[in-house]
């Protein structure tokens, strides 16, 4: 899906899209939750 896909399902802008997915990724790279993943998976 694009982000402009995404932003009409949720109604809000391709942007607000772009900063929620690039808000998501940085938590996932944060080194803490990085361990817990490695631990859980």
């Amino acid at each position: 899906h694009t982000l402009d896909q995404i932003g009409r399902t949720f109604g809000v802008s391709r942007e607000r899209i772009r900063q929620i997915e690039e808000r998501a990724l940085n938590k996932l790279r944060h080194p803490i939750r990085i361990r817990k993943l490695k631990d859980f998976l």
